[in-house]
């Protein structure tokens, strides 16, 4: 067994990496941001996802404003270290667009097709 260091993932040139947040139990895609080191460090440390937030260039702790919560179940690092999947246990819609899942539109047949409505 290795001890994890957050200075060992690959970030981009911006010093970010794709984060995925999968709802635990489930294995729902809810949503794609970005963390930094310190964001992959505060989220081991304090069991709430952390992500970077690019427009505000600041830490965005999810749900703090919302009361839409993601903590943390488990993190795992893909096969070239240049990827997060963060298993996540969702208080309410994790889209800002107050959808469930950010991936509520599909392709069909060449039409883009809404399947989830935001929550009330």
């Amino acid at each position: 067994m290795k001890k994890f260091d957050a200075a060992s993932l690959k970030y981009d040139d911006k010093g970010l990496i794709p984060a995925i947040a999968q709802q635990d139990g489930t294995g729902e895609v809810l949503m794609m941001a970005w963390m930094n080191r310190d964001a992959v460090v505060e989220t081991l440390c304090s069991g709430h996802v952390t992500y970077w937030s690019r427009s505000r260039q600041e830490f965005w702790k999810k749900g703090l404003t919302s009361g839409h919560v993601q903590k943390l179940v488990s993190l795992r690092v893909d096969c070239d270290r240049d990827c997060l999947l963060i298993s996540v246990d969702q208080t309410g819609p994790a889209c800002h667009t107050n959808r469930r899942s950010c991936f509520y539109t599909e392709v069909r047949d060449g039409d883009e097709v809404k399947l989830l409505k935001p929550e009330a």
